[in-house]
């Protein structure tokens, strides 16, 4: 009997996901990144200011300074989002895995609206974000809260009856604070018992994805459904990358399509081009980890949207495969890495139909 992933429309056979991002954000709120700019630079203050032309270029280079950027839950938002999701099935694209979790503005109605309007696979996940993203009552939860409402969404659903499909993106921060330990503990849990796939977001440190994988193993959790995402901002060392590949859980690059060199939210970091992350695919390749790779855009601001002078969905698609080609990739690789893998992943307690 063939398996089916949970969407946010129902069940959809694995067979027919088609090429798969796993994880991206259709709606949500991003105000707990709100920095300020520089002192000495005039950054723009007006919503219909921000993305004028004559100052794209100041918000592509600091995003988290706008809080117009960081809001993709707005009415400017909404009446851009479908045409965004079909410009994706237009490329090629079948499915994107939604991680929209606890204290970012998850909302399923919508995302099921989405689903049935485009045509494309959405699956919601269930969860809670970094701790500075949640409300007093929240970061009183204990273990068991957790993993009550997680287990809820997963297996009854919303009021509406619209369920979740996988565990996260479960945040955490470095160093991982008390709240994050027990969200990352209750995962571990549902793992257990539901088999579901699982996909953190580490803290912005090396030792972060390592540490979450302690925390979640110790706690009974199985490695190979779990998807470490945001490696781009948080491996710079080969060997480090190579070692944490190791323990075999799916390794995802997951910020194609941002290209300045500057990280706002660690200005440490020498943010990677989407040339090297390419080159971080082929060195997983190279050393046999091929069929533990994801990739994604992680789009969470307005200005990497199609609709407002950026990227888009499609991305990845249009522009990363043709350039993985040029570096030698095959097409049976390039689609273990945008079908294949992703759907081995979503298929971790798929149910039977």
């Amino acid at each position: 009997m063939p398996l089916a992933v949970t969407s946010v429309t129902g069940p959809v056979d694995v067979d027919k996901l088609g090429a798969i991002l796993t994880h991206e954000h259709l709606h949500m709120q991003f105000d707990c990144a709100l920095q300020m700019p520089p002192k000495d630079l005039k950054y723009p203050n007006e919503p219909k200011e921000t993305f004028a032309l004559h100052n794209l270029g100041i918000v592509r280079q600091y995003p988290y300074s706008s809080k117009y950027n960081t809001k993709l839950d707005d009415v400017d938002t909404r009446a851009i989002i479908l045409d965004e999701i079909l410009r994706y099935k237009a490329a090629g694209g079948g499915t994107i895995v939604e991680n929209t979790v606890e204290g970012i503005g998850k909302n399923l109605s919508l995302l099921k609206q989405l689903g049935l309007e485009s045509g494309v696979t959405i699956v919601a996940g269930t969860g809670f974000y970094i701790a500075c993203a949640q409300s007093h009552s929240v970061l009183c939860y204990s273990v068991e809260t957790m993993h009550d409402i997680m287990l809820k969404e997963l297996v009854e659903g919303n009021q509406d009856g619209i369920k979740c499909g996988i565990v996260g993106e479960i945040g955490s921060s470095w160093p991982i604070e008390d709240f994050e330990k027990r969200a990352i503990q209750a995962t571990a849990y549902i793992q257990q018992e539901t088999k579901k796939p699982v996909t953190f977001h580490p803290g912005r440190n090396s030792e972060a994805p390592f540490e979450i994988m302690r925390i979640f193993t110790e706690a009974g959790g199985d490695p190979k459904d779990v998807v470490m995402s945001h490696l781009d901002r948080t491996f710079y060392d080969e060997d480090q990358l190579l070692e944490f590949a190791k323990l075999k859980t799916f390794t995802q690059y997951d910020l194609f399509g941002t290209e300045t060199s500057h990280y706002q939210l660690q200005e440490s970091i020498d943010f990677l081009s989407d040339a090297q992350r390419i080159y971080k695919l082929k060195l997983l390749k190279d050393n046999g980890h091929l069929d533990q790779i994801t990739v994604s855009h992680d789009i969470h601001t307005k200005h990497r949207l199609a609709n407002f002078g950026g990227h888009g969905f499609a991305h990845f698609l249009q522009n990363v495969v043709p350039k993985m080609k040029v570096r030698g990739f095959t097409e049976e690789e390039i689609n273990a890495i945008t079908s294949e893998n992703p759907k081995r992943w979503l298929s971790q307690g798929a149910e039977k139909i």
